[in-house]
């Protein structure tokens, strides 16, 4: 697990909360930020495994 990776599990799980937390106080700006974080996340994520692939083609 490389740093990507960390950082979209990281933004992914501030994402969430922030949705959650939108959600319950009826807060769309908050549920907004909070979808947009976790696509962020995704963001990181795939670029993480874009090198990982990279890598492994190399090696």
């Amino acid at each position: 697990m490389d740093r990507e990776h960390l950082k979209g599990a990281a933004e992914k799980a501030k994402g969430a909360v922030k949705d959650t937390v939108g959600k319950v106080a009826g807060d769309q700006k908050m549920q907004a930020q909070g979808k947009a974080d976790k696509a962020k996340g995704a963001a990181h994520n795939a670029a993480g495994d874009a090198k990982d692939t990279a890598r492994e083609a190399t090696e």
